[in-house]
């Protein structure tokens, strides 16, 4: 039997957490981003929990590019859903080629004029994200600057093709369609706090991947749980895909 993407966090926090979570904004423990964006743990626990280094013997100390949406719990990092939508677009950025010091540099650009704390996650920034970025340049040392200029034409396809599977409210993001942008499978911070589940229904792909294991079939898993077929099937696809991320 598998083990959901939210239980492991939930299983040795929740007693603890559960409480203090505020409610509609996720919960998501750095190995959960690291499955459900491909990123390493270290790197996510790098960009939201800073870092320090020495150099010429001076001690440098790195900031988080933005302070979490849930506090630390036992020093271990804890992600709101507009901390994995934010994420994903530094994810998408870093393998365009870009360096964190451009990517910080634009979302402290980027948050004077959304007054977001959290701006590629918003309308604005799916409209002017190449604008934002291009005039937030002025402030990079040339190398990155240069690193910029060469990638500036494909900053609109990934603004376009990070944003396809996601669905905007409010001028906010509101939930991801994890699955190839399919329907069927969503990531929304207001039910089970977060956790991929099956859209129309409410259970989580992972319970549904448990069930076909465990009743032999996606068909007996369908009417264990009164599910179209073509979901559970998206479930275990979904999950499949997480387990070889």
């Amino acid at each position: 039997m598998s083990q959901t993407l939210y239980s492991r966090s939930m299983d040795t926090r929740a007693t603890k957490s559960v409480g203090a979570i505020p409610l509609g904004i996720g919960f998501y423990s750095s190995a959960d981003a690291s499955r459900l964006l491909k990123v390493p743990a270290r790197s996510i626990n790098r960009w939201m929990k800073g870092y320090s280094y020495r150099q010429d013997d001076r001690r440098h100390d790195i900031p988080p590019l933005w302070i979490p949406q849930l506090p630390l719990l036992d020093d271990q990092l804890e992600l709101g859903f507009r901390d994995l939508i934010e994420l994903r677009f530094v994810k998408a950025f870093v393998d365009a080629g870009l360096g964190l010091r451009t990517i910080r540099y634009c979302l402290d650009y980027a948050r004077s004029l959304t007054n977001e704390d959290r701006p590629f996650s918003t309308r604005r920034f799916r409209t002017d994200g190449k604008t934002m970025f291009l005039e937030s340049a002025r402030l990079v040392e040339a190398a990155e600057l240069l690193d910029l200029k060469t990638r500036q034409y494909v900053l609109p396809q990934i603004i376009d093709r990070t944003f396809r599977d996601l669905d905007i409210d409010d001028d906010i993001v509101a939930r991801w369609r994890p699955l190839d942008g399919k329907q069927s499978i969503v990531l929304d911070p207001t039910r089970a706090f977060g956790q991929p589940i099956a859209a129309a229904f409410g259970v989580p792909t992972a319970t549904l991947r448990d069930a076909v294991e465990a009743e032999g079939s996606a068909e007996a898993a369908a009417r264990l749980f009164e599910l179209p077929v073509s979901v559970v099937r998206d479930a275990v696809l979904f999950e499949n895909r997480l387990e070889a991320a």
